[in-house]
């Protein structure tokens, strides 16, 4: 209503919360799936076909077979990886170095490109180009917590020309840290955090939002072998972070002299302090943490159709041991999930 801003200094401001129904309706499958891999803070899902390939801090590793190779280890953490349809592997790290793996070749770095240090997402357009979601331009990847509680927009998504014939081109900025990337056709499918949607991009940078006001922060974006798609969220909304959010004068006090840890912000685990927020919310009947509890992690994949349209979703709630899922990939008809806050992938199909 266009009267709201004028009303809510005298009423307040609500603070809503969309709700999990229809195909988000809350269940255990992630707590119930099994444990493919026991593996600290796995990361960046994706698959060449035969292999599975993901990040664990400063590490890469391929799984094939029940067999873990390691492929290379780096001075920062990955933040970043894709993998071409001829099985190159490009990869981000924290301190926004970009690198290109040929599958028969010598690695190389990529050039640095002006304004390009914080790669959250990587998406091979054919062999040639590579699509590059910075999640923003003030922090790097590891500093998301502060973008968020800073309330920043400054992301934005490049193409870079892996020939070496155009450089890099800015196809748009201004983003709320964009955090997946899925090329489709002549357009880019971006997940924006902090604006809690998915949106399309198109070639001269046109925004199209398709799925709006999703009720956690949408992480890494992956194929389905039906035509689909998976989106990972990799932490939940409630209340007390949305008002805190409002609240410019109170947050910047807890972002000065409060430990990050014990912010009141999202986290991909939680409930392993005293000092940690929202204790109070998490309702125990006769020793029983109740799931509906509010939290500040939760696990949550997102099955969408080809429209993109959400038709089923996989769940690990406030008492669950699952959270924190940052990105999803098939291989070989299996669909494996990377439970960053919960130290394991999982095999949810």
């Amino acid at each position: 209503m266009i009267f709201d801003p004028i009303l809510d200094i005298f009423r307040g401001k609500a603070v809503t919360i969309p709700p999990m129904d229809g195909a988000l309706k809350p269940n255990t499958a992630l707590d119930d799936a099994p444990v493919a891999l026991e593996v600290e803070a796995p990361d960046n899902l994706c698959s060449d076909g035969e292999r599975l390939i993901f990040s664990s801090h400063h590490k890469v590793f391929a799984w094939h077979g029940g067999r873990i190779e390691e492929i290379q280890s780096f001075d920062a953490p990955v933040t970043a990886l894709a993998v071409s349809s001829a099985g190159d592997l490009a990869i981000g790290l924290d301190n926004g170095d970009l690198g290109l793996m040929p599958r028969d070749g010598s690695p190389r770095q990529l050039p640095a490109t002006a304004n390009l240090a914080c790669p959250t997402a990587l998406a091979f357009d054919g062999t040639d180009a590579l699509y590059v979601a910075q999640g923003s331009a003030r922090h790097r990847p590891s500093d998301w917590a502060v973008d968020l509680m800073s309330k920043n927009a400054f992301g934005s998504v490049w193409r870079l020309d892996l020939a070496g014939k155009g450089g890099a081109k800015l196809v748009v900025q201004g983003l709320a840290f964009p955090n997946g990337l899925l090329v489709d056709r002549d357009t880019v499918i971006v997940a924006e955090a902090w604006q809690h949607r998915v949106v399309r991009l198109a070639a001269d940078g046109a925004q199209k939002p398709i799925l709006e006001k999703l009720p956690g922060y949408p992480a890494r974006l992956s194929p389905a072998g039906d035509g689909g798609v998976w989106l990972a969220l990799f932490a939940p909304r409630n209340r007390l972070i949305e008002f805190t959010l409002l609240e410019d004068v109170y947050r910047r006090q807890m972002m000065r002299d409060v430990p990050r840890e014990y912010w009141i912000a999202p986290a991909l685990a939680s409930g392993t302090n005293f000092l940690e927020p929202l204790q109070c919310g998490g309702v125990r009947t006769m020793g029983i943490h109740k799931p509906w509890s509010p939290s500040r992690s939760y696990g949550l994949v997102v099955k969408l159709d080809g429209q993109l349209r959400p038709v089923a979703s996989f769940h690990s709630r406030a008492n669950g041991h699952r959270h924190g899922v940052t990105s999803v990939a098939e291989v070989g008809g299996r669909v494996f999930a990377a439970s960053k806050g919960g130290h394991a992938i999982l095999e949810i199909m």
